[in-house]
Parts: structure tokens; sequence; C-alpha cells
């Protein structure tokens, strides 16, 4: 079983989704003759290892942000795939999972789990849907705004360089950010579209249909078949989207820097994404600690990242470690595009932030009017009929 990674749902990996990780090669790839499992395996050395087909082309002038900075600019590099974690959300004060004392693992007591893990399986949140939806209440997307590093990948779509963001997140700040929904991947799946658990009724619900019944407390049931109604997040024990799987097997192949984001790389098959770019192609890291650097044997099998940022082999990948809005700025100040992104992350959180006030108008207005209406109501059953005038010609006229 694969651990969580991304600031929501886990990864599902399991058989189904080991097998989908890796797509079996064409014809063309294996080759008129020989045993296709041994052309297989030549093909992931070559892939991984940097053996026996393209030889490693040092592409950077020096393994720096300032090295990439420079290739970025450069003719060289039209297409930036985004590889995103959990720690592009937390400073939008989203926990990740793992942070000792503030992580999502570390605070699940209340729901009285047989373990943490539990509250994203599939089997479990069937039979006792509950405490996720609890945990939903607390993290519900629409609470936060994205941050420095969503709106970096937003100046690169503007600039025409971002071909793909591939997102562990189930946040929907991606989306908030402004990011084509084309140009995005959510691996582990969504918030925004939700639907109905039953195989036989399917029925799809909106992000607004999940939020009102999260927000009251009631497990979201399908108005037809009275089904438990499930976010669109990828559970542990369920298979990645099949966007994930068509996708890469193209963007994996365009692709000129990969830039790899708040992210462990300690779920599969996400992680194994690092290993499928081509060899000459930059990789640049911008976490809180070095990760990526797997054992050979893990990078033959197509399941390592082989990331090397040390050795005196390496020759393209770089980290730089610490926070990621912070790295972002330092890599937007080093391209001449810190002002832009700062200006952009002023004027989107402001909007976000008027937006906010004016919904929270309407719906004091909205509350007011129910309050003014029930005031009306109870007025007019404080009245007598006299007081209304309804009752003439009643005990008070006339005797004839």
């Amino acid at each position: 079983m694969a651990e969580p990674d991304g600031n929501g749902a886990p990864g599902a990996r399991g058989d189904e989704a080991e097998r989908d990780a890796e797509s079996p090669a064409s014809d063309t790839e294996l080759g008129a003759s020989g045993d296709p499992e041994m052309e297989l395996l030549r093909s992931l050395l070559s892939r991984t290892l940097g053996l026996g087909g393209e030889k490693p082309e040092k592409v950077l002038d020096e393994l720096t942000l300032e090295g990439v900075s420079r290739f970025l600019q450069s003719e060289k590099c039209k297409n930036v795939v985004c590889m995103v974690g959990a720690g592009i959300s937390t400073s939008a004060g989203i926990p990740d999972f793992r942070s000792p004392g503030t992580g999502l693992y570390a605070n699940l007591q209340s729901y009285h789990l047989p373990y943490p893990e539990a509250i994203f399986e599939i089997s479990f949140f069937k039979q006792h849907p509950e405490p996720f939806f609890a945990l939903a209440r607390e993290l519900y997307p629409g609470q936060f705004k994205p941050t420095v590093c969503h709106y970096f990948m937003r100046l690169l779509q503007e600039k025409g360089l971002l071909l793909r963001c591939y997102t562990q997140n189930i946040d929907t700040l991606e989306r908030v950010a402004g990011l084509d929904p084309e140009l995005l991947v959510e691996a582990h799946g969504t918030f925004f579209t939700s639907h109905c658990l039953r195989p036989s009724c399917r029925q799809p619900y909106s992000l607004q249909w999940m939020k009102e019944r999260i927000f009251s407390s009631l497990v979201p049931k399908c108005e037809k078949c009275q089904s438990v109604v499930k976010p669109d997040i990828v559970f542990f024990g369920e298979s990645l989207p099949s966007r994930f799987f068509t996708l890469l097997q193209s963007d994996f192949q365009k692709v000129d820097l990969l830039l790899i984001m708040g992210t462990s790389l300690q779920v599969q098959p996400f992680a194994s994404l690092v290993s499928r770019v081509p060899t000459n192609t930059p990789r640049l890291l911008i976490n809180k600690e070095k990760t990526g650097q797997s054992d050979a044997f893990m990078s033959l099998m197509g399941f390592g990242c082989g990331m090397d940022f040390d050795s005196d082999k390496a020759y393209r990948d770089v980290a730089w470690l610490g926070e990621c809005d912070a790295g972002c700025l330092a890599l937007a100040e080093l391209l001449g595009w810190k002002k832009e992104l700062e200006e952009l992350v002023r004027r989107e959180h402001a909007a976000i932030d008027a937006k906010t006030a004016i919904d929270a108008k309407t719906a004091q207005g909205g509350e007011g009017k129910a309050r003014g209406g029930e005031g009306k109501a109870r007025g007019g059953e404080g009245k007598t009929p006299e007081d209304t005038g309804e009752c003439r010609g009643s005990s008070r006229d006339p005797a004839p």
C-alpha cells in the first residue's frame, strides 16, 4: 500500500495501479525480433540509467538555480512540466500528511480510526464515511487562497511555457489560481466533482452540491438511489484517473524542463514520472529536503526516480532547499519575473477577498430577509381579526 502524498487523498497503488504505471512497449520499441521482456528491460535501463541509448549531455551551464534560470530563458526550453505535492499548499494553511505534530496523520485521534490511513481507504469509507466528511469540513476547498507557487505556474502558463501540471493535491488551488484545466492533471483526483458510489448509478454532482451537504454535517447521499456520494479523489484501493496515464505518454517525451515542487516523491506511480523524462532533460527540485534519490534496483524496475544531485556523475539535477514559495520567488527574480509574480499574487488575492466579502454579505442579506419574513409572520400571528379588519360583517354587525 502506498503512502499518501499531497494534501488530501493518497495515490492508489495496488497491483492494478502498478500495472498501469508502466504501459506495454509498442512493437516499434521492442523491435521486430528478440525477447520482448529483454527488450523492455533494455529500454528501462536506457531510460533510467542512461545506458545503451541516448547518451547524457550536460545542457545546464551549471547545476544551480541560476543555471536553470538561464536554460529556462533559452530557445532550448519551450515545454515545462510541473510535478507538485502538498508542500506547495502548506503556506495556504493546508496541512501535509507527514510533518511531525502538524501533519494530518498526527492529528486524527478525534476520529477514532483503527489506524490513520483508514480515513482514506475506500473499503473503510464505504462502511464508515463519517470520519472522512468530518475531516473534509476542516479542509474543504474554497477556504484557502493559492500560494506563490500556484501563481508561478500561472506565469509559466501565460508565457506559453507550461506544457502540463501534474498535481497530487486535491485542494483545487491550481484551478483557483487560473490554470487551464486542459493543462492540469489531477493525479490523485479532485474535490471539483463527485459521483454516486453505486456502480449502476454513478450520478455526478457539483462542487457546490457537495459543499452544501458537507457543511450541513450530512453524509452526502445520491438523490436518485440514496447511496453515498464521494468526491472524485483517489483513495487507497482505487486506480488513478485514466487522464493521468493517457497524457504522460506524450508529455514526458516533449518536456524540456521538469520542475518538481513540494513532494516527497514517495507515492507510486506518481513518483516514477521523474524517471520518464528524456535522458538530457534537466530536473529542478524545490523542496524542504532532497528527495527522489532512489537505489539502482528501484530505478531499474521503473519505480525509482534516480535523481543525482551530488555525485561526480551529476549532470542535470538541481535541488533548491527551503520553502516552496521562497524558491519560486528566487527563481522568478533570476528570470526577471519577481515584480510580475508579486503583483499577480496581490491582484488575485484581492479579487478572492472581494468575492468572499460579497458572498458573505449576500448570505447575511438572505438570512436577514428570512428573519424579516419570520418576524412578519409572527407579527401577523399576534394580530386579532379586529386589527386586520378581516371580520367585518360578523359579530360587530348590527342586528336586523
